[in-house]
């Protein structure tokens, strides 16, 4: 096995894969390291799904410009890539005349950050495109450039393009040190192996400043914060058209209600400081804070009609801001921490530049072919009946439906498996198929994609797990017991 990289990234988030595909353009050995068993399990798995216009952060600094580039990019990439990808609109609500100012201070905010096509809309106009809006309403800032995308088909695309484009991923790895090596580079050292390069790339999350304080004499520090959500069914796709937000306070941008990008509708998150960096249990707390914060911005809202509840960490650094650089007493260490809200928004723009500093400090060149080109999971219901049709004589698995909350089939459940970086547990195939996340989360089809997986991955029925480790779901067989 090969144990030398010139670029070693932690992490295999949304930014740690951005990042990655944008090295894979580049003549480089390239190695991502993932303490879980998938990518996609931290913070890119728990969060609104939301592409922020850009009038929120503050002019000026790093959140502000990745966020409007972020904006820029994601139509693109979500071409090429085969991703989800709605703009929609935000409004940012106000409730009391006395908090007006607060509309017009975001307006010229977005305004010196870049934001086109914003408007401040009157009480009247915002009924026109939200009926369901506060009774209290008095005025929103509209942002037509936002949008709602599938964040799991985000992070799980740009990390098999990069894979596809030779960058190496190992999972269920938790890096315990980084040293400097005696030659000039580094030394990752993992529960199972020790790894040398040129350069690491710090994209770990929660987890990011204490990578960070191992090799650095300016010390960072991360508080998780955590976030609440409920999900509604999607028989109330239409009860809101765009992104609802409340006016922002210094722990975020507040309770929103917005579509999602299948047809549900999404409210949350709560934003809870926590010591807890790998855990975010749902709480009935935090359950009661997101309905009725959700209820001050849009009335009647069918909060009944919840199909799960969840939450996710965010990974909120001290000053409030990105932190992407090169570390000043590390050469070769770049950091990329504090990549809370607006990150999901940010990722391309993110990639783009941290894989620049990375480029010019090891003077890499580009790749002669280079592919940017990725397809999702072929889903028949989105084909035509001829092409359907066509489909299942030639591989009749895509006319066996498994999920049928979803209408997903054997076939997308195996084709997700056969992927380059394929699912290995319940969650990876959810989050690549939507298998098990519709009305009964799973009740039904659960037995069955675990026969698939465990067919297709050539294990036990009972070692299939729901998220990888010790997460389990059979004990043994009834008739094996005593």
């Amino acid at each position: 096995m090969n144990t030398s990289y010139d670029i070693i990234i932690i992490g295999a988030g949304v930014t740690g894969c951005a990042i990655a595909r944008e090295l894979s353009r580049y003549e480089c050995r390239v190695l991502v390291i993932e303490k879980d068993e998938d990518v996609c399990c931290g913070t890119s798995k728990a969060n609104s799904g939301l592409v922020h216009a850009g009038y929120d952060a503050k002019p000026g600094t790093l959140k502000a410009r990745m966020n409007v580039r972020g904006n820029e990019l994601m139509s693109s990439l979500c071409e090429e890539l085969d991703i989800p990808f709605k703009r929609i609109g935000s409004l940012v609500v106000c409730t009391d005349e006395s908090m007006r100012e607060g509309i017009d201070e975001l307006y010229s905010r977005g305004i010196e950050n870049g934001v086109t096509g914003m408007k401040i809309l009157s009480r009247e106009e915002v009924l026109e495109i939200e009926p369901n809006i506060s009774d209290d309403c008095v005025c929103a800032l509209y942002a037509p450039s936002a949008g709602v995308i599938c964040p799991f088909r985000l992070n799980i695309a740009l990390a098999e393009c990069a894979c596809r484009n030779g960058v190496e991923f190992v999972f269920g790895s938790a890096v315990r040190s980084v040293e400097r090596s005696r030659e000039e580079g580094w030394k990752v050292i993992t529960d199972s192996c020790e790894y040398s390069c040129s350069a690491v790339i710090n994209a770990a999350g929660c987890h990011s400043d204490e990578f960070h304080n191992m090799v650095s004499s300016e010390k960072l520090h991360i508080t998780p914060r955590r976030g609440d959500y409920i999900l509604l069914d999607r028989s109330l796709d239409g009860f809101v058209n765009h992104i609802i937000f409340p006016q922002p306070t210094k722990l975020g941008k507040g309770i929103l209600v917005t579509p999602t990008v299948h047809g549900n509708i999404l409210v949350g998150p709560t934003a809870i400081d926590t010591d807890n960096r790998d855990e975010a249990p749902v709480t009935s707390e935090g359950i009661a804070m997101v309905s009725s914060g959700a209820l001050r911005n849009v009335k009647g809202l069918p909060l009944k009609q919840v199909i799960t509840g969840f939450s996710g960490l965010r990974a909120h650094e001290d000053g409030g801001e990105f932190i992407l650089e090169e570390v000043a007493d590390c050469p070769g260490f770049f950091d990329c921490v504090g990549i809370e809200s607006p990150g999901l928004s940010a990722c391309p723009a993110i990639g783009e530049y941290m894989a620049s500093l990375v480029v010019s400090k090891l003077s890499l060149g580009e790749k002669a072919s280079w592919n940017g080109i990725c397809h999702d999971v072929v889903k028949p219901f989105e084909l035509s009946d001829e092409e359907r049709s066509k489909l299942i004589r030639e591989h009749p698995e895509y006319g066996k439906i498994i999920c049928r909350c979803e209408t997903i089939t054997e076939g997308e459940i195996i084709d997700a498996i056969r992927r380059p970086l394929g699912a290995k547990s319940l969650d990876g195939v959810k989050r690549r198929t939507r298998a098990g996340m519709g009305r009964c989360q799973g009740g039904f089809c659960s037995p069955r994609v675990m026969e698939i997986l465990s067919r297709e991955s050539g294990v036990p029925l009972d070692a299939v797990t729901k998220n990888g480790g010790s997460s389990k779901i059979l004990l043994g067989r009834t008739k094996d017991e005593s």
